[in-house]
């Protein structure tokens, strides 16, 4: 087990200014442009394959970084960048994690590869949990996977929604209903391969940010897929069921589901994206109050500004030090004994908003307009707090961990 450490080993400085490198000389220069394009940004996608950064080899490493740092230092790089770029070149991370969290080892080493392709042919994966009517409330699934066992194949129905690449991705990771008696018990993962019939792209949705990142709904029509897609295997799935059943019979502990497996391993990367966010504009906003003069003197020699500054730097700071502990306690299979995990996408996530905001109040006028980045930081940190488990979906997690009781 690596000791839990608040300072970046040589290598992983090299790794963090190599990343920072990228993101100010090729994701900041366009990010202005592709946010307002609202389209996938392919160059970049492109030119982040060729030097390496969008691979398999590359987030393997990090992944499998033992200090936990490694995912953490990566988002909060690349978001420093821009969100919106920085989301498209990770987005297919989501869909990785899924494999990872609950596929074979055959499956993690067949599709994981297929949604990165390599430099000269890029791919992209697409995690597909929520629906209309299902986003924090998993049990409110709709969307159905039916077992045919003539043929071995898994039926698919359904419509997902809000999926980061959902219909242009190369291969679809699909939560579906197996057993709608068991609630969010009764829930499976599906590989969708590349150029299955059934499949195809409903609305593509405009966003108020991370407007870069291709968001968009995922229609599931008759989708026929071989019995080696389900994520885990039949054995594996049955023998969850069967356990499922009984507990539920006995009124027994809570069994996790195949979306909530996923969320939870990525909460704290999700932290680590708002981090980056957060200090991008507080140094956009610390740089303006030190070159901006108002009455003969820099905006930063009155308190209510300098104040706020500190305030800033503050938060950001600690919501780093909370998603590096939750990182290091994933990594080294501590468990969340008080949904550390959560707490730091909370804590993070709030913190963005608060200090993109604090950014616009200081820029004033000029944070307001699209020639300053504060303002589509600004919009850009709004999805923090709602995707991937909304801040009050996080507080009924922590409570319910802290306290024991089923709150509502």
């Amino acid at each position: 087990m690596a000791e839990f450490t608040m300072e970046l080993n040589d290598e992983q400085k090299e790794v963090r200014d190599w990343l920072h490198g990228f993101a100010a000389d090729v994701i900041r220069p366009a990010a202005a442009e592709w946010d307002e394009r609202e389209e996938t940004p392919w160059p970049v996608i492109q030119e982040a394959a060729k030097v390496g950064i969008y691979s398999l080899d590359f987030y393997a490493q990090q992944y499998f970084d033992p200090t936990g740092l490694g995912i953490p230092m990566t988002m909060e790089e690349l978001f420093w960048g821009d969100a919106g770029i920085a989301l498209s070149i990770v987005g297919t991370g989501l869909a990785a994690v899924g494999v990872l969290a609950n596929g074979t080892d055959e499956q993690i080493g067949t599709w994981i590869p297929q949604m990165y392709g390599d430099a000269n042919d890029v791919k992209l994966g697409a995690f597909c949990s929520s629906e209309p009517d299902a986003g924090s409330d998993v049990r409110a699934m709709r969307t159905r996977a039916v077992y045919d066992e003539a043929k071995d194949e898994w039926v698919i129905n359904g419509t997902k929604t809000w999926a980061t690449n959902g219909g242009i991705a190369n291969v679809h990771v699909v939560v579906a209903v197996v057993d709608p008696e068991l609630g969010a018990k009764g829930h499976a993962s599906f590989i969708i391969p590349p150029g299955t019939p059934g499949l195809s792209q409903g609305q593509k949705f405009k966003k108020h940010g991370i407007r870069a990142s291709h968001t968009a709904e995922v229609i599931l029509d008759n989708v026929r897929v071989p019995g080696s897609c389900l994520l885990g295997g039949k054995e594996k799935l049955d023998e969850r069921l069967a356990r499922a059943r009984e507990r539920v019979k006995q009124g027994g502990e809570r069994v996790k589901n195949a979306a909530m497996a996923t969320f939870e391993a990525s909460r704290p990367a999700v932290g680590a994206m708002a981090v980056g966010t957060a200090r991008a504009a507080y140094e956009v906003a610390l740089d303006y109050a030190k070159t901006r003069e108002q009455f003969g003197r820099p905006i930063i020699d009155n308190q209510g500004v300098a104040f706020q500054l500190a305030d800033m730097r503050t938060r950001i700071d600690a919501a780093r030090l909370l998603v590096w502990r939750a990182s290091w306690m994933a990594v080294n299979g501590k468990p969340f004994t008080a949904a550390e995990g959560s707490m730091s996408k909370l804590f993070a996530s709030e913190t963005a908003k608060q200090v993109t905001a604090q950014a616009i109040q200081i820029l004033g006028g000029n944070g307001y307009t699209r020639e300053y980045p504060v303002e589509r930081m600004h919009r850009d940190a709004a999805i923090y707090t709602i995707f991937e488990g909304t801040s009050e979906i996080q507080r009924l997690v922590i409570s319910r961990t802290i306290s024991g009781m089923q709150i509502r």
